[in-house]
């Protein structure tokens, strides 16, 4: 059994917080670079430039690619042969995060009552935390600032399973043509299929950590992203909703086993500043 103390938790995340919010993934950079060769648009290729002009100045002088620099998501896979001791584990993460956008100077934007008092807590925590129990005695910690923006466009269904595929790609690419330049797109979206009501919208935002330069290792699921992102480009919305056929980067499927009598679909959005970074102990 090995033994990690949870103080050794807190400057890693406050590191991937920053790191996150500073440094965008060589995929996104990369995909902006591919779709700017298709489109038509001299005022959707402007925006592309802006975007990767944009990137590049956040990692020199060490600036938040946005001014949403998100609630701070966390995925954590912990090994089952791990022994966590010193203190409190979730305490530990939102130390980090505390931190991490104290130091970092990113925008704190979570508030403590989602209804009535709205009082910002003025340290961006309490974070959001995903932990799942694998194999092995490593820790893995994903930090993935997700801003409101793009969040606010998401939606779960309950569909039929009469609806079948075709009701599944209706709905998502008509979840993206409602959101319009909400989201600030070129987006990316993640879809959940299966499980159950809460369980679709989880593996909708955990598809968002694929890799844009990864295809769906599932031949089928990988055929049907493609066909969607094609419908969702069709759609003219253009990087910021500014027309154009650079709607979205990628379409990103995640399925689980669900009950005979349901169909639960999510749809996450993502903005073009797909951020997430990861640290194993």
């Amino acid at each position: 059994m090995r033994e990690i103390d949870v103080k050794e938790i807190i400057p890693i995340v406050k590191k991937l917080c920053i790191d996150s919010n500073f440094y965008i993934g060589k995929d996104v950079i990369s995909k902006i670079k591919e779709f700017k060769t298709k489109e038509e648009s001299p005022i959707a290729i402007n925006v592309l430039n802006i975007l990767l002009k944009n990137y590049e100045l956040a990692e020199k002088e060490n600036m938040p690619i946005c001014q949403d620099t998100g609630v701070a998501v966390c995925f954590v896979e912990l090994g089952q042969n791990i022994h966590l001791v010193g203190g409190d584990f979730t305490e530990a993460i939102n130390e980090g995060v505390r931190q991490g956008y104290k130091e970092g100077y990113l925008r704190k934007s979570m508030v403590d009552d989602p209804v009535i008092k709205r009082i910002n807590t003025k340290d961006n925590t309490p974070a959001i935390i995903y932990t799942e129990i694998v194999p092995g005695d490593k820790l893995k910690i994903t930090v993935a600032p997700k801003g409101g923006g793009s969040e606010n466009m998401s939606e779960v269904k309950m569909m039929k399973p009469a609806d079948g595929i075709t009701g599944v790609m209706d709905f998502v690419v008509d979840r993206v043509a409602r959101s319009g330049g909400n989201p600030c797109p070129p987006i990316v979206v993640g879809v959940g299929l299966g499980g159950n009501f809460e369980q679709s919208a989880l593996l909708a935002k955990r598809s968002l950590l694929r890799s844009l330069t990864e295809k769906n290792p599932d031949q089928k699921w990988a055929e049907v992203e493609a066909e969607i992102l094609k419908r969702i480009n069709d759609l003219g919305i253009g990087p910021q909703g500014l027309g154009g056929r650079t709607t979205a980067l990628g379409v990103h499927i995640l399925s689980k086993p669900c009950h005979i009598a349901s169909m639960p679909v999510a749809v996450n959005i993502q903005c073009h500043a797909a951020r997430h970074k990861s640290a194993i102990i």
